[in-house]
């Protein structure tokens, strides 16, 4: 499946564009994950939005970008990354996340980098250079560890 990246402001999205990345974001986490929280958290208005869209258009992946000191104090971060259910199982994950780190620093330059993961998918985003720092813990009830991106080549 061929995807192309879209990354937009807060500002830039058009209203269905805006419309689509949320309820994707509603249909996995809140729905899928049986996750109750409130997903609009204020955090969007001053993210980029990295849209992966199929050849037809359709939201097929979904990453959030936010600058340096708006979820961590010295980090830039990566958020609410998806695969829609559509497109899971194509390998679109480890390109979506490459594309995301390549687009924070073309944003912010050499910043660093930092994410939450659930515990179970440390594997994935060590495969694109993250590493774990601290201890496992819990947030909106699913086991959650921080991670930071280092530098490296990515295979």
């Amino acid at each position: 499946m061929k995807i192309n990246y879209l990354c937009l402001s807060y500002d830039d999205l058009s209203k269905d564009q805006l419309y689509t990345l949320l309820a994707l974001r509603q249909e996995v986490f809140v729905v899928e994950q049986h996750c109750p929280y409130l997903d609009a958290d204020g955090n969007d208005q001053q993210a980029y939005h990295l849209l992966g869209l199929t050849e037809n258009g359709a939201l097929a992946t979904y990453v959030r970008l936010l600058p340096v000191g708006s979820s961590y104090q010295d980090y830039a971060a990566i958020g609410r990354v998806i695969t829609a259910p559509f497109a899971r199982g194509k390998k679109l994950g480890r390109p979506l996340m490459i594309t995301a780190i390549e687009q924070t620093k073309a944003i912010w330059g050499d910043v660093p980098i930092k994410l939450s993961a659930q515990a179970h998918l440390q594997g994935y985003y060590g495969s694109v250079g993250f590493s774990p720092v601290g201890e496992v813990y819990l947030e909106d009830g699913i086991p959650h560890v921080g991670m930071v991106y280092e530098r490296r080549e990515i295979v």
